[in-house]
This record gives structure tokens, C-alpha cells and sequence, in this order.
């Protein structure tokens, strides 16, 4: 089993965390992708081995209601702003995924996140959408992962969904256990919550570190993975990261790439 391990966003900057790390989750895709231009300038910036999965774009998952919308200077139509999120069944979100997909293929990517907010619930209509949407798109090829946030989502609802469709189920392993894996790959983002609900502002320690070993000891055990992504989205991912590669390096039992 290979572990990967990365960050979600450059923490130090692009051109030091490329000659440090192996993976990131790029975050500028979920509030505007970047131009074309810009996506390939970072691909050849980057070290071929390097590895960009990719949050999809906010106009897919969040409604136009979400702040992050006003913090990304989106502008849309009175129509496409009605209709954007919740992965609703309108041309505005069937857009919004071709570009993220564009932004995909650019990067190299086999791997794209998509994060629902608190206030996607578990309606029939949310559920229906969700569906639709993931049973009608061209994947080309890409595996696609889900992180339902809230506590509204009941564990076998969220398994249904995530085998029905085919979606890998993605947590942070401190608060869930993953319920479904795709492609023999497991993903995980770690927000900083251990040991209670101290949200991004948050270090983690050498027993933290101690207790994602013995969870991925029980995974291994319920699933057939042969792929572990851990990306570190708190303010002191940089130095997490860093300290959890160094982590496996003294524990040598897995296979990993920074």
C-alpha cells in the first residue's frame, strides 16, 4: 500500500512546496478556476512525478447564497445564480464541471474532491440531484470523491450513494470512518480536530500520527486498498505534512510518497 501526503494548497508557496512534497490538493478550483494558461504553467512548474487532485469548482456543490461566491467575485445571470449548487440538473452546473474537468485533464489529475456544505441536507431532491448529476457526466476517466459535511447524513445513506455512484466517500478520519472506497483508493482531509472540535487551528502530534496507523491497520482489514491519500487542511498543514512524512520514514511500514 502506497500513502501519500500533501496539503490542501501550497503552504510556503508554490516553488518550495514542489521541491517538498509529492501532492496537493489545488483549492483555486473550488472558488474560480484558474485560466488554462495558468494551470499549465503550473504543470510544467512542477515536478513530473508530482501529483495536483483537484476541488471542484463551488458552482457545482455550494448555492450562490455561500459567501465563498462573494470572496470569489463570481457574476452570474439572475437564472444561473438560482440554479448553481447542490449539483443541480441546470446547464450553469453542467458547465461549472466541464471547466473543472478542463482544469483536471490540464494538471494530470486522476482525482477530483467534491465538498458539500452544512446546508446540503439529506432531501430527496439533494439526493436526486446528486444522482443525476454524477450518473450523467463524462468522468473521463477521473475518480471522484465525496466529502458531505454536517451531521445530518446517516451513514447508511451515505454508503448507498457513494457505492450506487461510484464515489469514493471522503472524512476526516479523526471525526468518521470512510464508508466506501473506489478504485482501491482511500482519501482522507485532516481539518484539525482532535481532540474536539478545534477546527483548523490545530497541531497535530506524534499521537495523533499513532492513531491514523492503527486506523489504516482496520481499513486495511475492511478494505481493499492499495492507495492512501492524507491531505492536511489546517493552518499548520505545511508543518504537519513535513512532520508526518518524517513520521514513515521511522515507522517504515508502509510504501510512501511525500
Amino acid at each position: 500500500m502506497i500513502i501519500k501526503v500533501g496539503c490542501c494548497g501550497f503552504p510556503g508557496g508554490m516553488s518550495k512546496y514542489f521541491n517538498k512534497y509529492k501532492l496537493v490538493e489545488v483549492q483555486q478550483t473550488f472558488y474560480k478556476p484558474p485560466k488554462p494558461t495558468t494551470l499549465r504553467r503550473w504543470r510544467e512548474s512542477a515536478p513530473e512525478d508530482f501529483e495536483f487532485s483537484v476541488k471542484a469548482w463551488q458552482i457545482i456543490t455550494h448555492p450562490s447564497t455561500s459567501p465563498t461566491y462573494r470572496k470569489a467575485k463570481i457574476s452570474l445571470s439572475d437564472e444561473d445564480l438560482r440554479n448553481a449548487g447542490y449539483f443541480r440538473n441546470h446547464k450553469v452546473v453542467i458547465d461549472a464541471w466541464n471547466i473543472t474537468k478542463e482544469a483536471c485533464k490540464i494538471l494530470g489529475s486522476k482525482i477530483c474532491v467534491f465538498q458539500t456544505p452544512s446546508s446540503f441536507k439529506p432531501t430527496d431532491d439533494n439526493i436526486s440531484n446528486m444522482k443525476t448529476f454524477f450518473s450523467q457526466i463524462d468522468r473521463d476517466g477521473l475518480i471522484l470523491g465525496w466529502e458531505p459535511r454536517g451531521k445530518d447524513w446517516k451513514d447508511d445513506i451515505i454508503k448507498d450513494i457513494c457505492e450506487r455512484l461510484k464515489i469514493i466517500h471522503i472524512v476526516d478520519p479523526f471525526a468518521n470512518d470512510p464508508l466506501h472506497v473506489e478504485n482501491k483508493i482511500m482519501y482522507f482531509r485532516l481539518h484539525g480536530m482532535p481532540p474536539g472540535n478545534r477546527m483548523y487551528n490545530y497541531k497535530y502530534t506524534v499521537k495523533d500520527f499513532d492513531f491514523l496507523i492503527e486506523k489504516l491497520k482496520t481499513f486495511e482489514q475492511e478494505f481493499n486498498i492499495e492507495e492512501v491519500y492524507f491531505l492536511f487542511n489546517n493552518i499548520y498543514m505545511g508543518d504537519d505534512a513535513a512532520a508526518f512524512i518524517k513520521y514513515l520514514e521511522k515507522k517504515k511500514q508502509y510504501q510512501f510518497l511525500k
